[in-house]
């Protein structure tokens, strides 16, 4: 009987595998779906090295933005996250970011200082802690600081250029009546101001009184006080004829006040920087020229000397960029080559 039975089923067996080859799969059974492709691997990503906390002097002014933007990603590349905050030209501002910097252990602190003298004690705050300060665009050459590298402008040397601009704008033989407006609590504008004297000095050394700097005034970089500045400037100096100011914004806001003054076409300006409507303005006959910097470079060279620092090796302590003149010439064979497709 067990023998029968036993065949029995066998037999039903093999019937239902002979009908149905394609039976459903049970109700519990997961189905089976084809094999994704692969996808490629994601990039190894840098080992974390911590955060760089940057506080800058402004953020509404474009040339620290980029300064701000390329140590965001340069720091990206070399494993760091980035802390980016505008002190907003105020130096208790500043102080409080560097003290939240410090909390926050960050491995290194960028700033470029609201006032260098006024700074002095946060950056002790932060040697105290063990954490290194490097300096962008804006030095402090401060005694009883510790500052591991500054990068910067040749701001001196960019300020001699502007003289020589300005030179070329008024005509070495005519010369002419200079008003400066200057951001006096900044030492980067210190030494373009100083560069740009020095050039004039020594060409009046050769050809006596071709040069006078009538009036130094404050445009504190920004273009409404430049444009103020200015008018101010013009009314008691109308015997000005070349305006040096020591940025961009403080530039447009004295073309802004000469065309108010009915003075545009009478009046040479150089600015200084390079910035998008810096560029803009020379391109339009509206600056003569600008001693032009890199702030582009400046924020990849910061990262640079932190991951020099943080490898244990000695980054320079000052690196100094030169600057370059930026005339309507340049201007215009910059946007000849803007214009012309990039080969294939």
């Amino acid at each position: 009987m067990s023998r029968l039975f036993g065949t029995l089923m066998l037999f039903a067996s093999l019937l239902a595998a002979g009908c149905d080859s394609a039976a459903p799969a049970p109700q519990n059974a997961t189905p089976t779906t084809p094999a994704a492709p692969t996808a490629a691997a994601p990039a190894a990503q840098p080992a974390s090295r911590g955060i760089i906390g940057v506080s800058l002097l402004t953020l509404d002014n474009p040339f620290f933005r980029v300064i701000g933007d390329n140590i965001t990603a340069e720091g990206k590349r070399s494993g760091y996250e980035t802390i980016v905050v505008s002190a907003d030209g105020n130096v208790s501002k500043q102080h409080d970011q560097l003290k939240d910097f410090i909390v926050k252990k960050v491995a290194a602190i960028v700033l470029s200082p609201a006032e260098s003298k006024s700074i002095v004690p946060a950056i002790q705050e932060a040697n105290k802690a063990g954490i290194p300060v490097f300096t962008v665009d804006i030095p402090c050459n401060e005694p009883n600081v510790k500052i591991v590298s500054q990068i910067a402008t040749d701001n001196e040397g960019g300020g001699r250029d502007g003289g020589l601009l300005m030179i070329e704008a008024l005509g070495a033989e005519a010369g002419g009546k200079v008003g400066v407006l200057h951001a006096q609590s900044r030492e980067s504008a210190r030494l373009r101001v100083k560069g740009f004297k020095s050039v004039l000095d020594e060409h009046n050394a050769k050809h006596p009184g071709k040069f006078e700097v009538v009036a130094i005034v404050e445009g504190d970089g920004a273009k409404e006080v430049g444009y103020t500045a200015t008018l101010d400037m013009m009314q008691a100096h109308p015997e000005i004829t070349g305006i040096f100011a020591i940025n961009d914004p403080s530039a447009l806001g004295a073309r802004t006040a000469l065309e108010k003054l009915g003075k545009a076409d009478n009046v040479k300006i150089i600015g200084f920087d390079g910035q998008p409507d810096g560029k803009k303005a020379i391109l339009e006959g509206k600056i003569f020229g600008d001693p032009i910097q890199h702030p582009d470079v400046m924020g990849v060279e910061v990262v640079k000397a932190i991951v020099k620092q943080q490898n244990g090796e000695t980054p320079e302590p000052r690196l100094q960029l030169p600057t370059e003149r930026y005339r309507k010439a340049e201007a215009e064979k910059e946007a000849k080559a803007m214009k012309t497709p990039a080969p294939s």
